[in-house]
């Protein structure tokens, strides 16, 4: 009987051992990030960490900065994504300013971007592809898993000539996200830029996002755009269209 009593005390515990240890992990459960969101700001988010250009990728984009400023000063400015009627591509559609939508499924999160109806496919526990395996093109292959509740992507094959904030970047460049919910409330993009070819070191900035539990997303549609573009890349003005208000 005293043999059988301390085997029954020995069992009871080990299962008080595995409830204390189960108590004390983090919790993983997968967070539900579906709904439509906007940028905003949020005051604990971390300052943006400055981007280190290499001497001659920096001397690239400033003489790109200092063209649009000489073509805006002659009445002649040159045109932009918007005045052709292409959407920001990564990492900047995931900036803002205007509404976006995060659909979870089996197997994948949708990102759709409002302004210009870009659409975003974060492909879940599948490997990533090498680089010259990938289609370049304007949000490029994303793969992502989850990590507690942390989304972690993946993201390469951006076309080289889809700028953010008109810094210049090779076929290389790499973004890496880790979305997730703050303590403060609002939902986090946390946005890392890797390229060893032109940046001298990763820089780092975040996004935040609050959600719009009453917003329906809207047809963003670029027809009737008043703008067109002319042989030399300049922004023209189709006179003959109407105004919109």
């Amino acid at each position: 009987m005293r043999v059988q009593k301390i085997l029954s005390l020995t069992a009871a515990l080990l299962v008080f051992g595995q409830l204390a240890l189960a108590a004390q992990k983090p919790i993983t459960a997968i967070p539900d990030i579906t709904g439509t969101w906007e940028s905003a700001r949020d005051p604990s988010a971390p300052p943006a960490q400055q981007i280190q250009l290499k001497p001659e990728y920096l001397q690239q984009k400033q003489a790109l900065t200092q063209a649009i400023s000489a073509a805006t000063a002659r009445g002649e400015p040159l045109a932009t994504t918007t005045q052709r009627c292409l959407g920001d591509g990564m990492p900047g559609m995931m900036g803002g300013p205007f509404p976006m939508e995060i659909l979870q499924s089996k197997g994948q999160v949708t990102i759709i971007q409002e302004a210009y109806t870009q659409v975003r496919r974060i492909y879940l526990d599948k490997p990533q592809k090498p680089v010259d395996e990938v289609e370049p093109g304007f949000f490029g292959r994303s793969v992502g898993h989850w990590e507690g509740g942390v989304l972690m992507v993946d993201t390469i094959g951006i076309k080289e000539d889809v700028l953010y904030r008109s810094n210049p970047h090779s076929s290389e460049m790499r973004i890496k996200e880790k979305i997730y919910y703050a303590p403060s409330g609002f939902l986090r993009d946390e946005v890392t830029i890797e390229d060893p070819v032109v940046l001298e070191k990763p820089y780092t900035y975040t996004v935040s996002y609050r959600r719009l539990p009453d917003y329906e997303m809207l047809e963003y549609v670029c027809e009737d755009n008043r703008y067109y573009v002319d042989e030399k890349g300049q922004q023209k003005l189709h006179l003959d269209a109407p105004v919109q208000k």
